[in-house]
């Protein structure tokens, strides 16, 4: 008995030797975040265990509490998940003002994916004369001309958050064609193909549309089919503000399918809805689509913001015909008195071969001026067309035409959806979340905007009116929409997820205080309860505030060649 005693004496000292031996030679962790609950990305309940970050990653899962480690962050209590995916951004611009994109991370947002039709490349420089405003506003000399050279640019100055976009199909249509209202050549086309293959071994993610602004409405099925087809040889897929989100929004999609059907590339269909008050009711109809699209096999998803008003160009209310050669010539045809009674007899007849906004509000009370590009415009932001039109003594219609006139670029929230319908998108398995927003600030340059209140609020919004409130969603559900879900749309097979391995791209919040700030009246609102938020293993929000860090990455597509 005594020997084996000894025995049993010699091997447990000989373990314990080698356990420190191991612990000694095992790199501490950089941070180690305790007691949390971890709801990792699938949708599956939350569970309890540490996680150990390092070298920007997660390393380890489990119990740590002997672990070394430079820091550690006690989560009791509180919900610790994968950062949150913004599957449509716009903050290809405003990244390049505000590099730290606070209105972004204050969501939780640690990736965006941008890119809606236009993108930030590739560029000539007529499309930079024609949209000089815009680079002006915000005092941005646009010194690249490929995606390569842009993502060299974010990648110099750094930036809050990491960034993917697709390549834009009227940004290349822009590069051969301009603004104008025609088709291209057999040779023209080939043109447009070869953009978007330089684009996607630049790094895009695939190719988009955004169907509803000129000159994207010019463009037919075919061309778009070509373009998508190159994409899907990079490994990109399709997404697509539609042609029609209102009357033909059933005939869009039936567009959106042919065209991943034929390019043979996924589709991903940006902030769902059914627009305008002759349709509200039908979101069951669109679900019922794209249901019977999915067991067909067509790899079709979308997305959505959750708000009943959506945030686009005021130029979007006047017929696709009269943007024909861009926007100067759109005031032109504005100033002309014939011309302009032509597009008022087109705005207020019903159709289903444009998406005519006019017809798809309540009155211009439903239209609130956002964000202006013209300095004299600026006591007009966040004010309703119905108030201006009575200011300036006119007919809504003019007050609109007038006001085009003066700033062709403005953008303007519309409210225009049923709330039942917005709330039945959103609880689609297949749905996940959109800010459809750049990111902004209070402070600053950016500060004197007057966005959606989206900009700053989606994410917390959803967390508190659908989750904690209305209860139309679980918190393991809300979170899988906000990233693994994404992440398998964007094949980011590194992030989404909380496991070791990935990206340490991660949120430490609690569930039932966390709540956006920002209305329509006052949008700049940072929203509250991110208690820290993590970008490749960096705090860039740290006991809930910012640090400034700036460890966002460029996401390239797969079809990327160094």
């Amino acid at each position: 008995m005594r020997v084996n005693s000894a025995r049993s004496v010699l091997i447990a000292l000989t373990l314990v030797a080698i356990s420190s031996l191991l612990a000694a030679q095992t790199p501490a962790f950089d941070l180690v975040i305790t007691n949390g609950h971890i709801i990792d990305g699938t949708g599956s309940p939350w569970y309890s265990g540490d996680i150990g970050v390092r070298d920007g990653k997660v390393a380890a899962i489990g119990n740590l509490s002997a672990a070394p480690r430079k820091r550690t962050i006690d989560a009791a209590g509180k919900a610790v998940a994968p950062g949150f995916i913004d599957l449509l951004g716009q903050s290809e611009m405003a990244i390049l003002v505000e590099p730290r994109l606070p209105s972004k991370i204050f969501q939780g947002i640690t990736t965006e994916i941008t890119g809606e039709g236009g993108s930030a490349a590739p560029l000539n420089d007529a499309i930079i004369q024609a949209d000089r405003s815009g680079y002006d506003h915000y005092h941005i000399t646009p010194d690249w001309r490929t995606f390569r050279q842009y993502f060299a640019r974010l990648e110099k100055q750094g930036m809050g958050i990491n960034l993917a976009s697709y390549v834009g199909a009227t940004q290349v249509r822009r590069m051969v064609l301009g603004d104008d209202n025609k088709q291209p050549t057999p040779q023209q086309l080939e043109q447009m193909k070869a953009l978007v293959d330089d684009a996607m071994k630049d790094g895009a993610v695939g190719v988009s549309t955004s169907l509803e602004y000129a000159p994207a409405p010019y463009a037919k099925t075919d061309e778009l089919i070509a373009l998508a087809t190159e994409a899907g040889k990079f490994g990109g897929i399709y997404s697509t503000h539609m042609r029609n989100e209102s009357d033909s929004v059933l005939d869009a999609i039936d567009e959106a399918l042919r065209i991943g059907r034929e390019a043979r590339v996924p589709v991903e269909i940006w902030h769902i809805k059914v627009a305008g008050k002759h349709n509200w009711g039908r979101m069951p109809e669109v679900v019922a689509k794209i249901n019977a699209a999915r067991a067909t096999g067509a790899d079709v998803t979308a997305d959505t913001y959750a708000y009943t008003a959506w945030f686009n160009d005021f130029s979007a209310f006047i017929p696709p015909w009269a943007h024909d050669g861009g926007a100067s010539k759109m005031v032109e045809r504005l100033k002309d008195p014939a011309t302009r009674e032509r597009i008022r007899k087109d705005m207020l007849t019903p159709s289903g071969d444009w998406d005519n906004e006019w017809q798809e509000i309540p009155g211009p009370e439903a239209i609130q001026i956002g964000i202006v590009q013209n300095p004299k415009m600026l006591p007009l932001q966040g004010k309703r067309l119905s108030e201006i039109a009575k200011l300036w003594n006119k007919d809504p219609m003019d007050a609109l035409f007038d006001f085009l006139i003066d700033d062709p670029f403005a953008g303007v929230a519309v409210f225009g959806m049923s709330q039942p319908d917005v709330t039945l998108a959103l609880q689609q398995p297949w749905v996940a979340i959109d800010n459809d927003s750049s990111g902004t600030s209070p402070e600053g340059l950016l500060g004197q905007e007057h966005p959606h209140p989206r900009a700053y609020g989606t994410f917390p919004r959803i967390l508190q009116k659908y989750v904690r409130e209305d209860k139309a969603l679980t918190l393991e559900d809300a979170i899988r929409k906000f990233s693994a879900l994404p992440a398998q749309r964007l094949r980011l097979t590194d992030r989404g997820v909380l496991k070791a391995g990935m990206w340490a791209d991660v949120v430490i919040f609690d569930p039932a205080a966390i709540h956006d700030l920002a209305t329509f009246e006052n949008p700049n609102q940072l929203s509250e309860g991110m208690e820290y938020v993590l970008v490749n293993g960096v705090p860039v929000i740290d006991q809930g505030k910012m640090t400034g860090a700036l460890p966002g990455k460029v996401l390239r597509g797969v079809g990327y060649v160094p």
